[in-house]
């Protein structure tokens, strides 16, 4: 005997609240910990990036991106530390960087820069096996939100790559001097031992 057509209606909207449920739990518990990862980074000084903020949270950076509240704590995290600059650096400014430490902070830099690229292709690549799906269930106004995100976050994946490039820019220029530097600093001490008499 078939069980009527409204029972089983009945079971898989029951299913769908169900699952909408565990959803918006999960979406919370995630939400929470990327805002308290902020708020650890600001906190320690460390530089406020949506790959670190998804590391130390545990969640994708996909989801950084596409939780609206989420996405406005980095933004406002990012821009807090270019205002004021990180508040716990370790070194001072006065501080001579040897050329090692400039290569070293060249090399995160380049990997900082990779890994956006990566973002950006994944998330790219998301959209494209995601959006056809997705447009036999949104309707228009939400099509509309969704491309005004992947906009933003488009923008906001720009501008980080623009910083990192000027980052490696400027911190190629340090190296440059502070290579320079040491060379003078060779010779003259080259100069000096050849001008000390010999006992």
């Amino acid at each position: 005997m078939k069980r009527p057509a409204t029972s089983g209606a009945n079971d898989r909207h029951a299913r769908v609240e169900r699952l909408r449920a565990s959803r918006a739990k999960d979406s919370e518990a995630k939400t929470r910990r990327a805002l308290e990862a902020v708020e650890g980074l600001l906190r320690t000084g460390r530089r406020v990036t949506v790959a670190q903020v998804a590391r130390e949270a545990d969640v994708s950076t996909w989801f950084v991106y596409n939780q609206s509240q989420v996405r406005r704590a980095v933004q406002d995290g990012i821009t807090t530390q270019r205002e004021h600059g990180h508040r716990n650096s370790p070194a001072p400014e006065a501080q001579q960087v040897s050329p090692a430490g400039l290569r070293t902070d060249l090399a995160l830099a380049r990997e900082e820069i990779k890994d956006l690229k990566k973002e950006r292709d994944h998330l790219r690549n998301r959209v494209q096996l995601s959006l056809g799906t997705e447009l036999d269930e949104v309707n228009r106004n939400e099509l509309i939100e969704r491309v005004q995100q992947l906009e933003q976050r488009n923008t906001t994946l720009d501008q980080q790559l623009s910083e990192a490039n000027d980052r490696i820019t400027a911190l190629e220029g340090q190296l440059r001097g502070a290579e320079d530097d040491l060379t003078a600093a060779r010779a003259g001490l080259r100069r000096a031992m050849r001008a000390v008499p010999s006992p």
